[in-house]
C-alpha cells in the first residue's frame, strides 16, 4: 500500500509536514514550522520555553504527537520512552524555515535529503545566528546540556537535477524549480504504485522560469498517480510582476537620487540579491550588507551555480555595527564575527555616511537603530523589496517602520515580486501535469483548484490517503 499523510500545510500557507509510506518505507517530504499556528499561541515575548523541551511545542499542536519521530533527549524530557526512528528520511524541498524548521525535533538519525544550495543556505543560518531548540536543523546540542557539551550532527545527503537517489522502495528524483530562495526542488518519487509528484513551492515569473518548466515537462511525462501541489496564490488577483521589473523600477529609483539608499529585502533571495548587486554597480554604488547577511555570501559563493560575489568583493561593503563599548573595539565582537574585522571592506556607520551617493545599503526595518548612527540627510530612499505583512504582528511592525521612515525625512519605494506562481500559472501547471489524484496544500484554498481539475482530494490533517 502507498499512502500519503498530511501532518501540516493543510488549510494554511507553509508549516509542510508529509509523510509518504511506499511498503516498509517512510519518508517525510519536509517537516517545517507553521508560522500562523505558532503565531495563535506565541509571540515574541511569549515563546515556547527551551527550558520544557518538545513538551510546549506537541502540548500546543506546533508539532504532531507520533512515536518513532523525535530526538532521544526530547523525548525523556517530556517523560515519554524513547524509540527507535522508523522514518527513513526527509527530503527537503528548500531552506525556507516553514518547510525546514521543525527537522530540528527530528532523530538524529533520520537521514535528511536536500539540495547543495540549500546545505549551504542552512549553513549560513546556523553559523549567523543564535543557536535556538527551533534552528538546530544540521546537527542539535542534546538536552539538558552543558557548555561543553559537542552539537550532534545529523546526515546531510546532498544533490542536484539530474541525480536519482534509493530511500528503502523509493526511487526518488528531484528536479531544480524556480523560488524566491536557491537550491529549492520539487520531488518525482517512484513508489510501487506510480509516481507520486511534489512541487514544494515555485514560481514562473522569476529569473530561472525554465527551471520550474523543467520540472512540468518531466512530472508530465511520468503520468502520476498523484501530484502534491502548492496553492499559496491560487486565489489572488493576477498582478503583473517579475523580477526584471523589480530591476526596472528600482534601477530607475536609485538613478534619481544622490542621497543613502536603503533597501530592504529577504537576503536568502538570491535573485533579489543579485538585482540590488547589479543596480548598484550600474549607479557607481558599492552594495552594503549587514554583518550576518555577510554569512551568505560567505557559504553561497562557493556555489559556481550561483554567481554570488564573495565578502572579500571590490562591490560589497561590510557594515560594522556598533557593539558592545560603542567604540568598535575589537574585543565588542564574539565568534565567528571576528573573521569580518580585518577586511578592507568592513565600514562603520560614519564611513557609510560619508559616502552617501556612492552606497547602496541592504539593510531593513530590523536593522534601523543603524539610521541613528548612519544620521541620512533628508530624501534618502528606503525600499521595501519584500512581502507586504500578513499578520497583525507584522501590520505592528509595518507602522513603525513607518515611523522610523518619517523620523527621517525619507522617501518610500515599493517593488517586489512573489516567491509563488500566481493563480493562473498554478492552474496551468495543475492542468498540464494532469494527475490521476491532486492534493492542494500550503494554501487557504484548497477548492480554488476545481476550476482544471474534478480529481481533487481536499485533505483533513492526521488522516491517511490511500493513492
Amino acid at each position: 500500500m502507498t499512502s500519503l499523510t498530511f501532518y501540516g500545510g493543510v488549510n494554511e500557507i507553509g508549516g509542510n509536514k508529509i509523510l509518504l509510506e511506499d511498503k516498509d518505507t517512510k519518508v517525510f517530504l519536509d517537516f517545517g514550522m507553521s508560522f500562523s499556528r505558532r503565531g495563535k499561541y506565541f509571540e515574541e515575548y511569549l515563546n515556547p520555553r527551551t527550558s520544557n523541551g518538545i513538551v510546549d511545542f506537541l502540548s500546543m499542536g506546533l508539532i504532531p504527537d507520533i512515536s518513532g519521530v523525535y530526538r532521544d533527549d526530547l523525548m525523556v524530557m517530556a517523560g515519554k520512552k524513547p524509540k527507535a526512528p522508523d522514518i527513513d528520511a526527509v527530503l527537503l524541498s528548500h531552506a525556507h524555515a516553514d518547510h525546514a524548521n521543525y527537522i530540528s525535533f527530528l532523530h538524529e538519525d533520520i537521514p535528511l535529503y536536500m539540495g547543495a544550495g540549500c546545505h549551504f543556505i542552512l549553513k549560513a543560518v546556523a553559523e549567523r545566528g543564535t543557536r535556538s531548540i527551533e534552528r538546530e536543523i544540521l546537527d542539535y546540542r542534546p538536552r539538558p546540556y552543558n557548555r561543553g557539551d559537542k552539537p550532534v550532527a545529523r546526515t546531510v545527503n546532498e544533490f542536484r537535477t539530474g541525480d536519482k537517489f534509493k530511500v528503502g522502495s523509493l526511487e526518488v528524483e528531484p528536479i531544480h524549480v524556480d523560488h524566491s530562495v536557491p537550491g529549492a526542488y520539487g520531488f518525482i518519487i517512484y513508489t510501487s504504485e506510480g509516481p507520486v509528484v511534489y512541487t514544494g513551492d515555485i514560481r514562473l515569473h522569476g529569473t530561472h522560469p525554465e527551471m520550474t518548466e523543467d520540472f512540468i515537462a518531466k512530472a508530465k511525462e511520468v503520468k502520476p498517480i498523484a501530484l502534491i501541489s502548492e496553492g499559496t496564490r491560487i486565489a489572488d488577483p493576477e498582478t503583473e510582476e517579475s523580477e526584471p521589473l523589480v530591476y526596472k523600477q528600482c534601477s530607475k529609483t536609485v538613478s534619481e537620487t544622490n542621497r543613502l539608499v536603503f533597501a530592504d529585502f529577504n537576503f536568502k533571495d538570491v535573485d533579489r540579491l543579485n538585482t540590488f548587486y547589479k543596480i548598484a554597480q550600474e549607479n557607481d554604488r558599492k552594495l552594503v550588507v549587514k554583518m550576518n547577511d555577510a554569512y551568505f555570501l560567505k557559504y553561497l559563493s562557493k556555489d559556481k551555480h550561483l554567481d554570488v560575489p564573495d565578502i572579500d568583493d571590490e562591490h560589497i561593503i561590510i557594515y560594522l555595527p556598533k557593539q558592545g563599548s560603542g567604540t568598535y573595539s575589537d574585543s565588542d565582537y564574539k565568534g565567528n564575527d571576528k573573521d569580518f574585522l580585518d577586511l578592507h571592506n568592513a565600514w562603520t556607520a560614519e564611513q557609510i555616511a560619508s559616502k552617501e551617493s556612492k552606497v547602496l545599503c541592504a539593510i531593513g526595518f530590523y536593522s534601523f537603530t543603524a539610521l541613528i548612527d548612519m544620521k541620512p540627510k533628508p530624501g534618502a530612499v528606503y525600499i521595501h523589496s519584500a512581502s507586504e505583512p500578513y499578520n497583525e504582528g507584522q501590520e505592528m511592525s509595518q507602522d513603525r517602520a513607518d515611523a522610523w521612515i518619517e523620523r527621517f525625512d525619507m522617501n518610500k519605494f515599493q517593488s517586489h515580486c512573489s516567491g509563488h506562481a500566481s493563480g493562473q500559472d498554478l492552474l496551468g501547471v495543475v492542468k498540464t501535469i494532469d494527475a490521476k489524484m491532486l492534493f492542494p496544500i500550503h494554501t487557504e484554498q484548497p477548492d480554488a483548484f476545481a476550476k482544471v481539475t474534478d480529481k481533487i482530494t481536499i485533505v483533513d490533517e492526521g488522516i491517511k490517503y490511500k493513492i
